[in-house]
């Protein structure tokens, strides 16, 4: 999460500076004090009231302005990260040599803090080997690099150069402030509420949105981990997150335990159906005549073979959506399957579960102890529940 973190956003004069206004919003929605930086070349191309208009302060533009006579000193000795989208071939020269010949690159030399540039030009440039030594030398500076992506440019060409989407953006700066303790280790996670057919064209479901499991997938990734992600719902992917589209609870087993033993954290997120139509036909159910009787069966519940499987040192995280008696149903499962935690939470709450943006949990671990999570954003939940997946990663070490 970028909460109270203070972001220089460097915008310089490509046509992607439109693009960067969006990531300009996306960091100010994830809580982030942004202050922006444009190039003469950039207000060409984006106005700078619009910055100004959506940043956490006035835009800045020159290092000759008179209510601070040393902004670039200011906003590099302040700034928790950098970051400059686009970053034209120009930037990426002159940071790499070392020349300061504007607000912009002086504020990146007068820093300590982390830098993100994300380039775009068109392909002939982007694959010239002067740019890309450039970018060799400040990759072993330690600065991050957003490569761009394939796809339409100016012109109407179609090649490598496109700035990369600002969701990636903004996910690569979360994952160079956010807490860098899940490197290495290898999470599994289900999103989604299974659909179970009755018929050829019709299903049970339920009206899980996906929302939690992907926010835990987006928080995994940003900490360092390698996430898998086994979803039911089409949503867009997490930058980073492998994703593994399946439908029923069947299709999701296959999808999950090949995958369990390998993986340290398993965090089963989804809801899955617990019962399904049996023998379902392969045609529609024509209406007409006496209404037909759907006899249903339950479903596998592979969670428990997860914790009848569970290994040494592996972590494998439940969750339970409830209606009455939470507390009792919760630590149920959390008995019955061999579960180090359960997220419980009462989805007959206002703001609570199924297709909120919000949600309320208490995570309840096998030791006994519990943590009550009131209302938050689903990726704060993410937090806590991966927080104390960590602590308790540390206390078995």
């Amino acid at each position: 999460m970028l909460q109270g973190r203070r972001v220089v956003l460097g915008v310089t004069g490509g046509i992607a500076a439109y693009k960067a206004v969006e990531v300009c919003r996306r960091l100010v929605d994830a809580g982030a004090h942004v202050s922006p930086i444009m190039t003469e070349g950039a207000t060409r191309f984006v106005g700078e009231v619009t910055f100004s208009a959506l940043a956490s302060e006035k835009v800045q533009t020159s290092l000759w302005d008179e209510e601070s006579p040393i902004p670039h000193t200011r906003l590099g000795q302040d700034a928790d990260v950098i970051v400059v989208a686009p970053a034209t071939a120009r930037l990426l020269g002159h940071y790499a040599a070392g020349i300061s010949n504007d607000l912009l690159t002086a504020t990146l030399l007068a820093t300590r803090a982390p830098v993100v540039v994300c380039p775009a030009m068109h392909t002939e440039m982007w694959e010239h080997p002067a740019v890309q030594d450039n970018l060799a030398v400040l990759r072993q500076r330690g600065v991050h690099v957003v490569e761009p992506e394939s796809g339409r440019l100016a012109g109407g060409d179609v090649g490598a150069g496109r700035l990369a989407d600002p969701a990636a953006i903004v996910a690569a700066v979360e994952r160079v402030l956010g807490p860098r303790d899940m490197v290495g280790l290898k999470v599994l996670v289900t999103a989604g509420g299974t659909r179970e057919p009755i018929d050829a064209v019709r299903v049970i479901t339920n009206r899980s949105s996906g929302k939690q499991g992907y926010a835990l997938a987006e928080e995994a990734v940003a900490r360092g981990a390698d996430v898998v992600l086994v979803s039911t719902v089409d949503r867009p992917a997490p930058p980073g997150v492998e994703v593994v589209r399946v439908g029923s609870c069947a299709e999701m087993e296959a999808a999950v335990v090949p995958r369990a033993a390998a993986s340290d954290v398993i965090v089963m997120a989804a809801a899955v159906a617990d019962f399904r139509p049996k023998n379902p036909p392969d045609r529609k159910i024509k209406k007409g005549g006496a209404v037909p009787e759907i006899v249903l069966e339950p479903t596998h519940d592979f969670l428990v073979d997860l914790g009848r499987a569970k290994r040494p040192g592996q972590i494998l995280v439940g969750f339970a959506a409830e209606t009455d008696d939470l507390r009792g149903n919760a630590l149920g499962k959390l008995e019955r399957k061999n579960l180090d935690f359960i997220v419980g939470n009462d989805v007959s709450a206002p703001g609570v579960g199924f297709e909120h943006d919000t949600n309320a949990v208490i995570i309840y671990s096998s030791d006994g102890s519990e943590r009550e999570v009131p209302l938050r954003g689903k990726r704060e939940i993410a937090t806590a529940i991966l927080d104390a997946v960590i602590q308790q990663r540390s206390d078995q070490q």
